[in-house]
């Protein structure tokens, strides 16, 4: 019953959080200058601009815009691209997401078994060298943006030693490089967060009992600590997956990759309001689900977390 109950909260909570995510969404957007049709030829006839906006609706007074797209989004149609008129949101977005995801995918989980280690080693040797090795990797991580290494990767290995092509996607060799770029920053994130949270569970009684009753290090870091390490990563796995989507459009369009992210900056240039609301709606979901499952992952990594308070 309490699983029940917890189950219905989220689900309402995720409910509010997406109307919410959308309201503002499409009112921010309406308030930018300009309209889909802005990007175009400046002699466009203004007859052909009154018909197009009467065919979408974009004539009609804002509000009534609104409850047009939230009664066609509760019938699961996002509509058709406005820049590109006949091309279908829905299909746009199932076609390019799981570009981005693959790539995207395997960076992150790069990114988090070596960000993880590192970290572990860099609270087990704390002050010393390997832990100075880790945190000089971690800072390159964080404040080295990604058109600088980028470039660089394909000045080297693409350019100088030739062993991999430039740009496109299609095959393994293609997606080296840009998965080597999308896991510098997951592997930094994870080291850090790793270290401060293994040196705040090293320091822990329990762990300090067990080390005195004779308990190998091993296994005190394996059985003890490491568990309750992971707390910090996971809570920002949510984020990070939502970011393999929306903050790799930099890297697509280093590698000109067919990713949702190149599509969704285009859609902001072109103002594509159609497209710009499927792709958030997109994000936001996803993002609203994988803190629902990172809630659940919390309870079975610490047993301490409780269903029941949650219901409270």
């Amino acid at each position: 019953m309490k699983l029940v109950v917890y189950i219905l909260k989220r689900l309402g909570l995720m409910l509010i959080s997406l109307f919410m995510i959308v309201t503002i969404t499409f009112f921010l957007m309406r308030s930018i200058p300009g309209d889909p049709l802005s990007h175009m030829a400046r002699s466009l006839p203004e007859q052909t601009r009154a018909n197009f906006m009467a065919r979408y609706g974009l004539d009609q007074p804002l509000f009534n815009q609104y409850l047009i797209y939230l009664r066609n989004l509760a019938q699961g149609d996002l509509g058709e691209s406005l820049a590109f008129p006949g091309r279908s949101v829905t299909e746009t977005i199932g076609r390019t997401s799981p570009v981005s995801a693959q790539g995207g995918g395997i960076a992150l989980a790069i990114g988090l078994v070596i960000g993880t280690v590192l970290g572990i080693i860099a609270a087990l040797f704390r002050n010393r060298l390997p832990d100075y090795i880790v945190m000089i990797i971690a800072i390159l991580g964080v404040t080295v943006p990604v058109f600088v290494i980028a470039p660089l990767l394909q000045l080297v290995f693409a350019v100088r030693l030739g062993w991999l092509p430039t740009f496109g996607w299609g095959t393994p060799r293609h997606m080296v490089m840009p998965v080597m770029v999308m896991a510098f920053l997951p592997i930094a994130t994870y080291a850090r967060y790793m270290k401060s949270s293994m040196l705040d569970t090293l320091g822990q009684d329990y762990i300090l009992t067990a080390q005195s009753k004779g308990v190998s290090e091993t296994n005190v870091i394996l059985k003890h600590a490491l568990r309750n390490s992971l707390l910090p990563a996971i809570t920002i796995l949510s984020g990070s997956i939502v970011g393999i989507f929306t903050g790799a459009f930099v890297v697509e369009s280093i590698f000109s990759i067919p990713g949702i992210g190149t599509h969704f900056v285009t859609s902001i240039h072109n103002n594509d309001y159609t497209m710009i609301m499927g792709t958030t709606v997109f994000f936001a979901v996803l993002f609203v689900v994988m803190q629902f499952v990172v809630d659940f992952i919390y309870v079975l990594v610490d047993p301490r977390i409780k269903l029941m308070h949650e219901t409270h």
